[in-house]
């Protein structure tokens, strides 16, 4: 929201804001623009009938003073993707939906874009390299958007990629998540089959042939009027640890690695084609891109030991994960830690679908934290319900700090690359500084 404020600033609009708590970098970033409110909470007072228009934070409750004051005068009320959608009808829009690889193929086409000077927008989950924003809203014909299934607000609960109405689509993938929104699988991929239907007339589906839920969703709901672009590995192999990629005949080394991201690669190729890259123009820029913060991110490096960060939560992302490291250096010890941290993954019933996710690293890990479930107001878990749901009696399951400490200590000066996953904090541990 903070990064929308600043882009619409930046545009030339009048921009205000409130919230209950501002953090770091947020504070200092809209302070640096002269957008921080003087005071944090919220305050009636501060809407007035002279708005051209409020846009709702997905956090901000039904009875946010602000909101109510909001509504009894009648102003128009955005969630955030809707007002993207305000204000990019003119725009062509890109929209990169699926449960896993979102951020990444996003990063993708943008990096792409950039390196052969395109003028375009964005929305996009994470910090990348070359970019100050995450959000970008200027008058450029193209919009890429990462494309999320969460609710877009607290009146507005549908997910926030049915409002965005793409030109251009990308499904990446299906894997159940988001179990407190979501509380069935049907429930979960019959928000996809919406997306598909949002898809401009005329517009462009690129999927992943390599899911097989995915290809049987577009293949019970074929709509006519638009066009499919399947999509699958690109060619490549590996040498000592370095990735070569080849499109078209054209061959270059990469700087990332795995199936899931030369999957996410190949769909931002099929994207960049679209919007009239040239298949060589497309293997020189990609060559130099390094990832988004938090995937698969490189953090340390030293003789054989490497520490990689990574944003994986979900099933599907774990998987995919730790088999793009072991794959790529197959004779290093791997090392794995999971923290679960979201609603889903702290779910005795939910736990079954990690099962052998964690296989293949030769030691691995599991951290939660009774914090998180407090935080969640969620029943406790114990540490064989975990064991049993990861379907795997060698792992190691820590729940307190104290615990997860010593296992830092007992790694600290093993050679091998060790894979941190996580959309925590490991309830404040520094798991990153007494590794390295």
């Amino acid at each position: 929201m903070h990064q929308l404020a600043i882009a619409l600033h930046l545009k030339g609009y009048v921009v205000s804001g409130s919230d209950d708590e501002i953090f770091e970098p947020s504070r200092t970033h809209l302070k640096t623009e002269g957008l921080l409110p003087k005071k944090e909470g919220w305050y009636a007072a501060n809407i007035t009938s002279d708005i051209d228009a409020v846009i709702l934070g997905m956090h901000a409750r039904a009875d946010n003073p602000e909101l109510i004051k909001a509504q009894s005068l009648g102003l128009p009320i955005y969630s955030f993707p809707e007002y993207i959608y305000q204000e990019s009808k003119q725009k062509k829009r890109v929209v990169i939906g699926g449960s896993h690889g979102k951020t990444t193929t996003t990063a993708m086409i943008m990096h792409v874009l950039q390196k052969t000077n395109q003028s375009f927008d964005y929305l996009v989950g994470a910090k990348l390299n070359g970019f100050d924003q995450s959000v970008a809203i200027t008058n450029a014909p193209i919009i890429v958007c990462e494309g999320d299934e969460y609710p877009a607000s607290t009146l507005e609960k549908r997910p926030k990629f049915h409002f965005l109405f793409p030109h251009i689509a990308v499904l990446t993938g299906i894997a159940w998540d988001h179990i407190n929104i979501f509380p069935t699988y049907d429930i979960y991929i019959e928000q996809f089959r919406i997306f598909i239907e949002k898809i401009e007339t005329s517009g462009y589906l690129i999927y992943n042939t390599t899911d097989k839920d995915l290809v049987k969703l577009i293949e019970s709901n074929v709509r006519k009027d638009i066009q499919y672009i399947p999509y699958q590995l690109p060619t490549h192999h590996t040498i000592n640890g370095k990735t070569q990629l080849t499109i078209n005949g054209y061959s270059s080394p990469l700087n990332i690695f795995g199936d899931h991201n030369l999957l996410n690669l190949h769909a931002a190729y099929h994207v960049c084609k679209l919007l009239g890259i040239a298949p060589i123009d497309f293997v020189r820029s990609i060559a130099s891109f390094s990832g988004a913060a938090k995937r698969l991110e490189l953090l340390y490096e030293k003789d054989e030991k490497r520490i990689y960060r990574d944003f994986a939560h979900a099933p599907s992302k774990v998987n995919a994960t730790i088999q793009a490291v072991k794959q790529q250096f197959p004779k290093q010890k791997l090392v794995a830690l999971l923290e679960l941290h979201t609603y889903s993954s702290l779910q005795k019933h939910f736990l079954p679908q990690y099962a052998h996710s964690l296989d293949i690293a030769d030691e691995a890990a599991v951290f939660y934290s009774q914090h998180a479930l407090t935080l969640k107001r969620l029943p406790n878990i114990n540490k064989e319900d975990i064991q049993q749901g990861f379907a795997n009696s060698n792992i190691v399951i820590l729940n307190t700090t104290k615990e997860l400490e010593q296992w830092i200590i007992s790694q600290k000066n093993k050679t091998a690359n060790i894979l941190l996953m996580s959309s925590g904090n490991y309830d404040g541990v520094d798991v990153i500084k007494k590794l390295s």
